[in-house]
């Protein structure tokens, strides 16, 4: 059987931190900025940790990372 490929869509947006968790970008952060409040434009800075259901989709998506 060949080996699996990885998904270069999600290796780009995602990354494994070293415990093992799903590290990715938060969303809405491109434009149209003026009519966020300045407490959503500063959560979106930080990196979403991804849940438990969609790290299982990821980790498929990934097998070698």
């Amino acid at each position: 059987m060949p080996k699996m490929k990885t998904h270069k869509g999600t290796k780009a947006r995602v990354k494994i931190t070293g415990r093992g968790k799903v590290k990715a970008k938060r969303t809405g952060k491109r434009h149209l900025m003026t009519k966020k409040s300045g407490k959503r434009i500063r959560t979106m800075r930080s990196p979403l940790i991804v849940s438990d259901t969609q790290e299982k989709r990821i980790r498929s998506l990934l097998p070698y990372e």
